[in-house]
């Protein structure tokens, strides 16, 4: 066990923590341990502008699916990260897209020539952003809720903060916050973010109804 006087520090330093102004993450995708993409995520940041950029690439057979591209835009503090636009574009697949406009709290979704507007919840995050919220948390709450739209639709999620672990994955070895969402009637997740880089994403695990694993375990960060 470690002491009290290490739980201080870490206590200290999670309150003085600040988004990162860059940071790149490339994961290995796997579906119960087979590899089927590598995924690369870039945050950058300017003042309080960011830009989220997440792409696919697929390995062996799923390299035939073509490509997929997904952008975040918005404004990012120590304190929450708002979404204003947000798009999902693939192979094969019409652009699904989001615009979040926290002026007038209006949310619009297009997807297949469908461009419908509602009430913005408080809690809104897009598919992207809402993995990096969750880096703010840390110090500041023990659970968050969050209403993430994907263009398409909207899903709610609760996310808790339930330990902190050492794990040791191709990036590195890193103290690592664990936050969990579990659901009666879907899938679970659970999330390690690195304490050391800013409370980044290094690993995804999602268990489906019927056990299929999906698992996004960071191989890289720079810098």
């Amino acid at each position: 066990m470690r002491g009290w006087l290490y739980l201080l520090a870490v206590v200290a330093a999670v309150a003085t923590a600040t988004p990162p102004a860059y940071v790149e993450i490339e994961f290995e995708f796997t579906r119960n341990g087979g590899t089927l993409a590598r995924i690369t995520e870039r945050l950058e940041r300017s003042g309080e502008e960011y830009q989220l950029t997440e792409t696919w690439k697929g390995r062996g057979i799923y390299a035939l699916l073509g490509s997929a591209r997904r952008v975040s835009r918005g404004s990012l503090t120590a304190n929450a990260l708002r979404p204003r636009e947000f798009f999902d574009e693939r192979s094969g697949r019409d652009t699904a897209r989001a615009w979040f406009d926290w002026n007038a709290k209006t949310l619009t979704m297009q997807y297949k020539g469908n461009r419908a507007s509602e009430p913005l919840p408080a809690n809104a995050q897009d598919r992207l952003s809402f993995l990096f919220a969750l880096s703010l948390v840390p110090g500041k709450a023990d659970s968050v809720s969050y209403t993430i739209a994907d263009g398409k639709g909207l899903s709610r999620h609760v996310y808790r903060l339930v330990g902190r672990e050492r794990i040791k994955i191709p990036a590195g070895e890193f103290d690592a916050i664990k936050a969990a969402r579990h659901g009666e009637d879907r899938e679970s997740a659970e999330l390690w973010l690195a304490a050391e880089r800013n409370y980044v994403p290094v690993r995804l695990l999602v268990v489906e109804k019927d056990g299929t694993r999906y698992e996004q375990v960071a191989i890289r960060i720079s810098p």
